[in-house]
């Protein structure tokens, strides 16, 4: 045997043996055990009586598809009041299943609230469903299911103030009891308590579950925008679209920490374990019953006689609010300031949930996405209006860039004085377009001009565009953000046109992507148009013919394209226009390049080009007339 195969060999039996003393001494936990959920939220373990693993009563007998939504109909309620959040919860079952969002309105100018949650028998079902499967010894009928009746200890409304308490006595002595309490903001915690006060030990697992009935009737179907489950694992964001989930099951095991549920445009609603709890996240469809299902399952515990466990869990039903989620990332008591750090750093308290900001679509910019916002936030609660805070955000920007545009500009004033020379070799090249090509490269290195150079800000442009673009679609802050006057939602088409005379007129302008939008636009588009334009006026005019009548037609075009955008990101693109245009033409004014605007606005010139004098080879010249005497 050579050498190469002998340490091969050598290489082999080393780490078999490693491998073999590292299972010793660090053995693998022990497996969840797996578990099949029903449609209505039952969870049944293998061990269990149900095999089959329908839901039973408390009096053991199996419960047709009908039964949940006629229990949840009928059965005792518990009010939910806090400043932010109002609903109920069901007895049958504990469920969360009615909640509204008090400080948001369906549609603007509108008393409508959000609505979050429904119950089972609404036209969309949407709620959470905690309980108990049973192990070893137990039976479905042994633990509190989706339809089990359960019983209030303590009041009939949850405040921030005042939890909850629900108890229900199994058939098998087993005391379940669950305690709900909420905070300011968004955040229920429910936990899960089992007493055993028989003489035998008893095996079950805590799970919960958020579950929905079909696709939402409002989803957007964006490719900007995720709609569907989300799911972090351990610091990993999966995004799963409704149409994915029937396909394959999404379960992972998590060890140290993670969230898993449904998002929304703006509203989110997820079940989020304790800091290194471990437990099996699943996002799954049930067939058949048309339900989306988010469940977290805990492992399998033993409850000896005498004794009792529990398990918490938290669960976030509301709005996905910058300044709500940063606090929860960083832990509820850290905010503000504080907040903002800990995000930024990575930093969290004990009770903190890591990754919790990414619940919003950032994007795959989101180097950029997150820093423009957090920016644009803050200007917003300094100046208290959107619209200006986005322009404050493109003076920013802009002055941010400017060491790169001042280069570009004096590029472009250098090109505008190269005007005349570069009509005279286009005449002299004709239609030789290498021969133009290299005269025009021979004049720019000669003049040492780069025509490229003008490039550079507007590609730096693009993706701080669709970041911006980005920012102002999926972030709740922009959503109905006044500006002033007839501009009250910044997230919204412009909706003046000349239908209501832009705006004076209390009349709707035509529906965003309808045939008269496109055609009657608002004042910000045309203001968008005319920017363009002027600022193309600056520009060097295209040496080739249909380059040149694409650049004019240029501004119009997207003057039209732009209009069903967002105003607060044609607002942007105005200011950006604007403060380029006011930039680039003191830039060439410094440069000895006077551009008369105006005037060739009003001839249709491309560019006002220097004197005759200073331009010797452009003078025409003068014969004299044989005809004349002295």
């Amino acid at each position: 045997m050579d050498d190469q195969n002998r340490n091969l060999l050598l290489a082999m039996v080393l780490s078999t043996a490693v491998l073999f003393v590292w299972f010793i001494l660090f053995p693998p936990p022990e497996p969840v055990e797996p578990t099949a959920v029903t449609q209505d939220g039952v969870v049944a373990l293998p061990d269990a009586e149900a095999a089959n693993g329908a839901p039973l009563t408390a009096d053991g007998t199996q419960v047709s598809p009908q039964t949940p939504e006629t229990t949840t109909a009928t059965a005792p309620r518990l009010n939910i009041e806090t400043s932010r959040l109002s609903g109920s919860i069901s007895l049958a079952g504990g469920r969360i299943d009615t909640l509204f969002l008090n400080d948001y309105e369906e549609e603007l100018d509108t008393a409508d609230k959000v609505e979050l949650l429904a119950p089972i028998g609404s036209e969309q079902p949407y709620y959470t469903v905690f309980g108990w499967a049973p192990g070893g010894g137990l039976d479905a009928a042994d633990v509190p299911g989706p339809d089990t009746i359960w019983s209030s200890e303590s009041g009939t409304t949850l405040t921030p103030e005042t939890p909850i308490v629900l108890r229900w006595n199994s058939p098998a002595g087993l005391i379940f009891r669950r305690t709900v309490s909420i905070d300011d903001d968004y955040m229920f915690s429910v936990t899960q308590t089992v007493e055993n006060p028989t003489s035998a030990s008893v095996r079950v697992a805590p799970y919960g579950i958020v579950a929905r009935h079909g696709e939402p009737q409002d989803l957007m179907g964006f490719f900007i925008l995720h709609e569907g489950a989300i799911q972090m694992v351990d610091g990993v964001l999966s995004e799963i679209d409704y149409d994915d989930i029937p396909g394959e099951t999404s379960e992972a095991q998590i060890t140290e920490s993670g969230y898993v549920g449904f998002t929304d445009h703006y509203w989110m609603t997820a079940l989020v374990p304790a800091a290194n709890a471990p437990h099996t996240s699943r996002v799954q469809y049930v067939p058949g019953s048309d339900v989306y299902q988010a469940l977290t399952v805990y492992p399998t515990i033993d409850v000896p006689a005498g004794s009792s466990r529990e398990t918490t869990t938290r669960v976030f039903a509301g709005a996905k609010e910058w300044d709500t989620i940063r606090d929860y990332e960083a832990g509820r008591d850290v905010i503000g300031l504080g907040a903002s750090i800990s995000y930024f750093f990575g930093f969290s308290e004990q009770n903190g949930i890591d990754g919790f900001v990414e619940s919003i679509d950032w994007g795959l910019f989101q180097f950029l996405t997150k820093p423009i916002f957090f920016v644009l936030h803050e200007l917003n609660l300094l100046i208290g209006n959107m619209g200006l805070a986005i322009i404050a955000l493109t003076l920013l920007i802009k002055a941010l860039l400017f060491p790169l545009a001042r280069k570009s500009y004096i590029s472009m004033a250098k090109m505008k004085e190269l005007q005349p020379e570069m009509e005279k070799i286009k005449e002299r090249a004709g239609d030789d377009r290498q021969k133009l090509q290299t005269e025009m490269m021979g004049l720019y290195k000669k003049e040492k001009v780069n025509p490229a150079s003008g490039c550079l800000p507007i590609l730096l442009q693009i993706p701080i565009f669709f970041s911006l673009y980005k920012v102002i679609f999926v972030t709740i802050e922009l959503r109905h953000a006044p500006f002033f006057g007839p501009f009250q939602d910044l997230s919204a088409p412009d909706p003046t046109s000349i239908f209501n005379a832009f705006g004076l007129l209390p009349y709707a302008a035509p529906e965003p992507g309808s045939i008269l939008a496109l055609i009657f636009i608002g004042i910000l588009p045309l203001l968008l148009g005319i920017s363009m334009f002027l600022q193309q006026k600056l520009n060097p005019a295209p040496t080739d013919a249909t380059q040149a009548m694409i650049f004019a037609w240029m501004p119009w075009v997207f003057m039209f394209m732009l209009g069903g955008f967002a105003s607060g990101l044609v607002v942007y693109w105005i200011a950006n226009n604007t403060i380029t245009f006011v930039q680039q033409y003191t830039i060439m004014r410094s440069h000895g390049y006077k551009p008369d605007i105006w005037g060739n606005i009003r001839s249709g010139a491309k560019a006002t080009e220097k004197p005759a004098a200073d331009n010797k080879d452009s003078a025409p010249s003068k014969k004299p007339d044989p005809k004349s005497k002295k």
